[in-house]
């Protein structure tokens, strides 16, 4: 749901870069779960205390962070939120986290690999799909690339090549 870009000020802080694109909808659930910058350790749980949109990034204190110290460990870190605390998805959406995992297979039938995380650098979502021999696919998540998404069967069908 977003990242945190810095801490500010000197009570314990956070500037944090919202991921969605109703970026006030976080300051609606009480409970974040922090990850730290690199994605791999565990989540932790922090109650919201307080916070407030300033431009474009959110401005939050969250419980056990009391002083700039403490937050700035947490800079470049993940923000998430219980998923069951979100609302089902429209018809034709799709929350990135339910992408991740999904078998990636080509109009030829043939399996490029997995999703490993989607990305979005402005323009539009970037599927990374990590082939078994270790390979990386850049796909835009675009509807001129991609033919169907099936949640279920744990699939994205896509108009793409291995050596695109």
């Amino acid at each position: 749901m977003g990242r945190v870009a810095a801490p500010y000020g000197v009570k314990g802080w956070l500037k944090i870069l919202p991921l969605t694109s109703a970026p006030e909808t976080l300051l609606t659930h009480t409970r974040w779960w922090m990850r730290r910058r690199g994605g791999d350790g565990p989540w932790q749980p922090h109650a919201l205390v307080s916070g407030r949109q300033h431009g474009a990034t959110l401005l939050a204190q969250l419980s056990g962070l009391c002083d700039r110290e403490a937050a700035a460990q947490w800079s470049g870190g993940d923000v998430g939120v219980e998923k069951s605390t979100l609302p089902p998805a429209g018809e034709g959406e799709y929350y990135w986290a339910d992408l991740v995992g999904l078998a990636v297979i080509n109009r030829q039938s043939m399996a490029l690999g997995q999703v490993a995380a989607v990305q979005d650098f402005g323009a539009h979502p970037v599927l990374r799909v990590v082939a078994d021999e270790g390979a990386v696919l850049l796909i835009p998540f675009v509807d001129a690339y991609i033919d169907g998404v099936d949640i279920g069967a744990r699939r994205i069908d896509v108009d793409w090549q291995a050596d695109f």
